[in-house]
């Protein structure tokens, strides 16, 4: 079905490229006011834009599909950036060290960030697809920012406590994820503007508005 669709293609690729851009610069720690949040945060919060997008326009069903593409993808691109780290370096290259820092993997946050991903996306694919049935397609505002708020919670919590407990104090382990998330949900909510305009164009570009009346919720049914 998807094929007869001009930009499902598009928005797709572009949510696929923005969820690796936001795991490579994720390495880089950055200050915005009080917040200390990895570089991630500047694009990641995109990802769950044009998630909600997809979901609004395409439906669950058709969303799903571009969750797990963003899953597999994220997996090759960390099976590459290993394998990559642990071939021997050529002789008188002498970035070895720096390679490493950067896109080299630490198995315990990289499947951390695997499975936080994978939960809070189709966690937010689901609440929005819930709550337009349940508003008949009204208030995108609230459906988008619900979403979100469900979504990037679980996020944020799932990859915290995974990646980081036992590792850092427990006590750190809350605004380590509050800082984050509430950063990620602020995000969200000065982008609606922009989110409507793109849901308009694409449900009128497109000539579909899908509501998930008969979609099996189940993300692993195909």
């Amino acid at each position: 079905m998807s094929s007869s669709y001009r930009y499902y293609t598009f928005i797709s690729s572009l949510f696929v490229a923005l969820l690796m851009l936001s795991n490579t610069v994720a390495t880089k720690l950055i200050s915005i006011g009080p917040f200390i949040v990895s570089g991630g945060i500047i694009v990641f919060p995109l990802t769950y834009i044009f998630g909600d997008v997809l979901t609004e326009v395409y439906g669950y069903k058709q969303s799903r599909k571009i969750i797990w593409t963003g899953f597999f993808v994220l997996l090759l691109m960390s099976l590459v950036y290993w394998l990559v780290g642990i071939l021997p370096p050529a002789m008188g290259w002498l970035n070895q060290t720096a390679y490493n820092t950067i896109l080299g993997l630490v198995p315990r946050i990289a499947l951390a960030s695997l499975i936080a991903y994978w939960l809070g996306e189709f966690s937010n694919s689901f609440v929005l697809a819930k709550m337009k049935l349940l508003t008949q397609g009204r208030h995108l505002w609230m459906r988008t920012i619900g979403s979100t708020i469900v979504g990037e919670g679980i996020d944020s919590t799932v990859f915290v406590i995974l990646a980081f407990y036992g590792v850092f104090p427990n006590n750190l382990l809350l605004p380590a994820i509050l800082s984050g998330y509430i950063l990620k949900v602020v995000y969200e909510i000065i982008a609606t503007p922009l989110t409507y305009r793109i849901v308009k164009f694409l449900k009128r570009a497109e000539g579909v508005d899908a509501y998930d009346y008969t979609t099996k919720f189940n993300p692993f049914h195909f």
